[in-house]
């Protein structure tokens, strides 16, 4: 085990892991640990019944961990979160009816646990907007492409009227060739809208899953659940209609018909 130093507490240092302090805590004796260090050497001190400071073995109470760190009910540190109910429990806790049927897990592996969903599940949404970028790119383009032939229509009608090579029958036939192409416009348009909204809405997601993982505490394990639950496949499939099926179809077209 690394030894703990004094010094590394001028320095802003946790004297347990010795990295830059995270989520300050001052123990009774004033000394300042990370949270979730103190935290893990309240829980491996709690056999012996008693909790002293790491560094100067000063006893210490577990309220310096703060109210989230606390049972509410019986006043008892916290050591696992419930997965059912998304709750901190204490020993207590874990034997009531209420829990007895329920899967907990440690804070430490909650952490690591709910950490690793929520950079996976940013991962998978990143993956989405790419192809919903790909597919917008793709629908710009038939766009792009029913406005020159109409454009051409146009062009073809006007010079038509000041030729005198042309007959009447011809002309009136002219916008009937691409007068369907343009009713197909508004409804290109009205997807490539969708499609934007779409990368807006899954964006915003990407930024607060990735912002949780990173701020991922104790306290914030409840939030962590509920954003996983935000961001499931079956909540995103509100934000976009047949998502994975429209991106599907893109990844299986042709290549010539990507072109």
């Amino acid at each position: 085990m690394i030894p703990l130093h004094k010094d590394n507490q001028e320095e802003g240092v946790c004297p347990i892991c010795q990295e830059s302090l995270k989520e300050a805590v001052s123990t009774n004796c004033g000394h300042l640990f990370c949270r979730v260090c103190l935290t893990q050497h309240v829980e491996k001190a709690s056999a012996s019944g008693v909790f002293c400071c790491p560094l100067c073995r000063k006893p210490c109470s577990e309220e310096v961990l703060g109210t989230g760190y606390i049972c509410p009910n019986h006043q008892k540190r916290v050591c696992r979160f419930c997965e059912e109910s998304r709750l901190l429990l204490c020993v207590e806790c874990l034997v009531s009816p209420e829990h007895v049927s329920h899967h907990e897990l440690t804070i430490e592996n909650a952490l690591s646990h709910y950490k690793e969903r929520l950079n996976r599940r940013s991962r998978k949404l990143r993956k989405d907007i790419a192809e919903l970028q790909r597919l917008k790119a793709q629908e710009e383009k038939k766009l792009q492409a029913l406005q020159f032939q109409v454009d051409h229509g146009n062009h073809r009608l006007e010079a038509g009227l000041e030729s005198q090579h042309q007959t009447r029958e011809q002309l009136d036939a002219l916008p009937q060739q691409w007068l369907g192409q343009l009713e197909h416009m508004p409804a290109e348009v009205a997807r490539i809208l969708d499609i934007s909204r779409a990368v807006t809405q899954l964006s915003s997601l990407v930024i607060d899953l990735e912002r949780t993982a990173k701020e991922l505490d104790t306290n914030t394990l409840k939030n962590a659940g509920d954003l996983l639950n935000r961001s499931a496949p079956q909540k995103l499939e509100i934000i976009y209609p047949q998502l994975e099926k429209r991106v599907n179809e893109l990844l299986f077209q042709p290549s010539s018909e990507k072109r």
